[in-house]
Order: structure tokens, then sequence, then C-alpha cells
């Protein structure tokens, strides 16, 4: 598959998966806000892993990751449907740190720039 075509369907599987997440009922997943940072899909379109960040929300990333990866088969059947393909990937969902750790990384930046007392 060339990669032109290979990004763009990946791009569009994202765009699938969002509107999947966002339809569904469970509370584990409903609450907080919820976003799909990145979509690798190994070149065979054998395996997708979903990175997703996860802000306010008290239990954090982990319960929904754990719901996700328990709905990976609905989800599946779903992104098939929708997409028209006759294979879906099969999709592991990850929990991405990165806005945790760019707000950690400002918060430092920031003490560093407030004038520290003389003695």
């Amino acid at each position: 598959m060339p990669s032109k075509n290979h990004g763009r369907m990946a791009q569009d599987m994202k765009r699938e998966l969002i509107a999947i997440i966002g339809e569904m009922k469970d509370p584990r997943i409903t609450g907080g806000l919820l976003t799909v940072t990145r979509l690798d899909v190994t070149p065979d379109l054998d395996v997708a892993k979903v990175y997703i960040s996860v802000l306010g929300r008290e239990g954090g990333a982990d319960p929904v990751v754990k719901a996700l990866n328990k709905a990976s088969g609905h989800i599946r059947t779903e992104v098939s449907r929708r997409m028209h393909i006759r294979k879906a990937p099969r999709f592991v969902f990850c929990k991405d740190d990165g806005a945790a750790y760019a707000a950690h990384i400002n918060e430092l930046l920031r003490d560093l720039e407030e004038p520290q007392p003389e003695e």
C-alpha cells in the first residue's frame, strides 16, 4: 500500500474513531475531555495503536483506556462498517501523557522566570 493512501486511511480511521467514541454511552468513557491524539497503523492494517489524552477526570486516563480496550471489538466492527473496509485493524488503546508533560514543563519554566528574592 502506498504511503500516501496509508496516511489518508489512517486519518479517515482517526476521524471515525473520534465519532464512534463520542457516541458511546459507557459512563467510564463519558465525563472529562477525551482526545485522540495519534493513531499509528501498521502497513498491513493488522494493528492500530491509538493514543488518547484524558483531562478533567479524577481517575485519570487508566479507567478510560481499560474501558476502550474492552470495547475494542465493537469499535473495530463499527470502523469496518462505516469505512466499508473488509478487514479493520485490531485497536490497542494507550494513554498519552503529552499534555500533562507539557503543562509540567510550562510550570517549571514559569518558576524559572520569577525573580528570586535577594539576600
